[in-house]
């Protein structure tokens, strides 16, 4: 990629920020819309998961293959190619006339999705080759997923009150179309110098072990343990294989030998416990504030400000700490605020109070604010350059993985708690294993945490990259584990 002025570096990423910003705000506005969703499409609470799951399940599927095959062909042209896609599922969304036709028009939708922020992180990764910019503009990135979680409770919430929920999906045309045209002009063409081969038997081993792993988990409260055991033992089969094909290969859909390193092994596990986090907690709170307390769909989004604010915040904030003190510090912050939150729910039904729903509200959106920018930083900062969007993509995949998972499971959960009773009557009771399953995910950022960011991870980081072959494989894991880039 040639050399391009500060200026246009800035428009590169603003361009690919609103990316995310997008399918940022296509998550927490979809949240709000649940219950109008639910009573007009006349859903179940599995129905409402797979509304969610069948999005963040794609993308986990597809999120490595996106990575590299445009480091392989054309980072601009796979970054395009999705920005239509996407615009064009979100509009299949607003028409869609069933729960199974919205289903798949998701589907469709994270098809595109897959192809946005991996490919638009490799694009910043390769445009900011200095790495003190470089961290800067990651942690702009990380920013704007706190301005998406503040502005999307809001901006569904009006738009559920005022028009109706299929009006939330008609945002991402204008704001996709502008991405479109603007990468078009603007964004230069990048390749790796050389891109990994495709890896179809990984490929289709990673999507049946997601794929089987969800359904399982969403589909046994309504069809029991008995129906849902051949897909757990698909999950499980697909793991194993995983396990013994891909060490197998020069060029893998995963290279396994990068877990070796505890700081990018810890990373993977601490955005997955996160975003499970994030996934169950807006899942349940925008049930319970709408379908329990009764409120319309803006003064939900409004309950919700108290979570995103901090989050908005705090994120900067991290990443500036991450520059100048390393992960840990903002990782046990992350990890002692989720945790606190998940006990204040659990044990002490926060959500019957207003003010110790506002104090757990805030509390959550401090610790997911903090957790984000040591997870981007250790992750793409441990992978070679040459395949950033691999790199990108491996950090994504948990992000959307974690999402899945928590509404999976707490959602299972939640519908094996409230059976055929009404939410008002059950709900606060069969919620409360879903906040200590909360809680446990806070517990492991802050473990994980502590036990990946301190001189024995860095140990395991060098003795990673001394048995790794690749020389560039070897100085960026070294780099990643000794030191972290500055921030500001």
């Amino acid at each position: 990629m040639p050399e391009l002025s500060q200026r246009r570096r800035l428009l590169v990423l603003a361009i690919c920020c609103m990316s995310l910003l997008i399918v940022g705000l296509d998550v927490t506005v979809l949240n709000v819309a649940l219950p109008s969703m639910q009573r007009e499409l006349h859903a179940s609470t599995a129905g409402m998961q797979w509304t969610i799951d069948a999005y963040t399940l794609v993308l986990a599927s597809l999120l490595m293959l996106a990575g590299s095959t445009a480091d392989r062909v054309g980072r601009k042209r796979v970054f395009m190619t999705g920005l239509v896609v996407f615009t064009l599922g979100s509009v299949l969304c607003s028409v869609a006339p069933n729960l199974e036709a919205l289903i798949v028009f998701r589907m469709i939708q994270a098809v595109g999705g897959s192809m946005l922020n991996p490919v638009a992180m490799s694009i910043i990764t390769n445009t900011f080759t200095d790495p003190r910019e470089r961290a800067r503009a990651i942690g702009v990135w990380g920013g704007v997923v706190g301005i998406s979680m503040a502005a999307g409770p809001l901006v569904g919430g009006l738009l559920v009150q005022s028009v109706g929920w299929r009006s939330i999906f008609w945002i991402n045309l204008p704001v996709g179309l502008a991405a479109l045209l603007l990468t078009l002009r603007f964004v230069p063409e990048s390749r790796a110098p050389r891109a990994r081969r495709p890896d179809p038997v990984g490929q289709l081993l990673v999507i049946a072990l997601f794929g089987s792993l969800t359904y399982a988990i969403i589909e046994a409260p309504d069809s029991g343990a008995g129906a849902v055991a051949p897909y757990a033992v698909l999950a499980l089969a697909a793991l194993l294989g995983l396990l013994r094909y891909e060490p197998r290969r020069a060029e893998p859909l995963i290279d396994l030998r990068f877990f070796r390193s505890a700081p990018f092994s810890g990373a993977t596990v601490i955005a997955i416990s996160a975003f499970a986090a994030l996934g169950g907690f807006l899942f349940l709170s925008t049930l319970y504030l709408q379908n329990v307390r009764g409120l319309d769909a803006l003064h939900a989004g409004l309950w919700m400000l108290p979570m995103a604010a901090p989050t908005c915040l705090c994120a900067p904030l991290s990443g500036r700490l991450v520059g100048s003190r390393g992960p840990r510090l903002p990782l046990l912050i992350a990890g002692c605020a989720m945790t606190a939150s998940g006990v204040l729910f659990a044990g002490f039904e926060a959500e019957t109070s207003n003010a110790t729903l506002f104090v757990g509200y805030v509390l959550f959106g401090i610790g997911f604010g903090f957790v984000n920018a040591p997870i981007t930083n250790t992750a793409v900062s441990g992978m070679p350059r040459a395949q950033a969007g691999v790199a990108a993509a491996v950090a994504s995949t948990s992000r959307q993985l974690g999402q899945t998972l928590g509404v999976a499971v707490v959602g299972a959960v939640l519908a094996a708690g409230v059976g055929s009773s009404s939410y008002g009557d059950a709900f606060v009771a069969a919620a409360r294993p879903g906040w200590w399953i909360l809680t446990a995910c806070g517990l492991s950022v802050l473990a994980v945490g502590a036990a990946t960011s301190g001189r024995w991870a860095r140990g395991t980081a060098e003795r990673t990259a001394e048995r790794l072959e690749s020389p560039e494989v070897k100085q960026s894991l070294g780099t990643a584990a000794t030191s972290q880039p500055r921030v500001g």
